[in-house]
């Protein structure tokens, strides 16, 4: 350690690479707290799929379940034997998981790749959660942080009220409600669909086609059509982002209200500054951390809920077709658009431990 002169005094020099090797080891406890993250996503992806599948079986096989009454006992042993289905459960286990690394995730009763169908409905679905995705942090941020201001008036006991409301009522009722009041009193809104008809022909010749209808409007580059698409996206969106909104809503509100109770936001008060400052600049950052903690799960349950969203408004995504296919008895296909959304809700499980590490200093490796 060397010493260096200031104002006419020798004061030793700090520890050169004392900080540095503070931050290397923070670095390296973070590469190994996601690197570990990472790959439990094997293991959670495997007991989803692996419960898919054997549920699936539990009711039959599925050309029984799908053609029969409609085809022979014979011609139902030969499309069996074709499906590979009169061998081993452990053997079609085994095939079903290689193909699944191979992308393969079976095929429809017409004959169809199952990943052909993620390809074009999934585009839709995505679509279908980012707008909810808006609706739920535009309605639930704002009114959660206007509640834990209000707290215990009447005010807040109203919006907390209306969180559990739009969290317990059924997507579709809300979707219904929605319809009625703005698409047939009103007329403001489409019905259903996720353009007009002569859109989504006119948006069938954009090149590259991405199948995520507002992108494929702006790449078209005409304003009405996207105008078009963001009308038929209105109804959708806020029936299934309320659901996520009123979870958002409780969950700023209640972290809000104990950050306020911190002994750094009381020493921010004791300097004088106002409620407006404190609130805005020093608590609500941190009353937003659960928030992206559990945006993870919420995915999840939108993904579950498009089911009802998509074919309540014939928003044709992965959950339209879902619902197509389980009435149509066609488990397989069933299987492997179940199979896929696990998959995803445990890749988003792992961006969202990445990007709690990344915001939140709390955390520990």
């Amino acid at each position: 350690m060397t010493a260096i002169e200031e104002k006419g005094a020798l004061v030793p020099a700090r520890p050169e690479g004392k900080r540095s090797r503070g931050s290397n080891s923070r670095y390296g406890a973070l590469l190994r707290y996601l690197g570990v993250r990472a790959l439990l996503i094997i293991p959670t992806t495997w007991i989803l799929v692996t419960l898919v599948f054997f549920l699936m079986r539990v009711i039959g096989d599925p050309i029984s379940a799908a053609m029969g009454g409609r085809l022979s006992p014979e011609q139902i042993r030969e499309r069996k034997e074709a499906a590979g289905l009169n061998r081993p459960i452990l053997t079609q286990y085994w095939e079903y998981l290689s193909g699944l690394l191979k992308g393969d995730f079976g095929r429809s009763q017409d004959n169809r790749a199952i990943s052909d169908v993620i390809v074009t409905y999934g585009a839709a679905t995505l679509e279908l959660v980012f707008w909810s995705l808006i609706v739920a942090f535009a309605v639930g941020v704002p009114l959660g942080r206007y509640a834990a201001t209000k707290r215990d008036s009447a005010r807040d006991v109203s919006l907390r009220l209306f969180a559990i409301l739009v969290y317990a009522a059924p997507v579709f009722f809300v979707g219904l409600l929605l319809k009625l009041i703005f698409s047939v009193k009103l007329g403001w809104l489409p019905v259903a669909g996720r353009a007009s008809t002569n859109v989504e022909l006119q948006l069938q010749h954009v090149s590259p086609k991405t199948n995520i209808m507002i992108v494929d409007a702006i790449l078209y580059g005409d304003t009405s059509y996207i105008v078009d698409v963001l009308k038929h996206a209105v109804l959708p969106a806020i029936a299934l982002g309320l659901l996520t909104a009123g979870v958002f809503l409780r969950l700023v509100r209640i972290n809000l209200i104990q950050t306020l109770r911190s002994g750094y936001v009381e020493a921010a008060r004791a300097r004088g500054l106002s409620d407006r400052v404190v609130t805005g600049r020093h608590a609500f950052r941190n009353a937003l951390i659960p928030v992206v903690t559990v945006m993870g799960m919420q995915i999840a349950m939108m993904l579950g809920g498009a089911v009802l969203t998509e074919t309540t408004f014939e928003w044709k995504g992965l959950g339209y077709q879902l619902a197509s296919y389980l009435q149509a008895r066609d488990f397989v296909a069933v299987q492997g658009i179940v199979a896929f959304i696990a998959i995803v809700v445990a890749v988003m499980s792992f961006l969202v431990d990445l990007i709690v590490a990344m915001i939140d200093p709390r955390v520990r490796f």
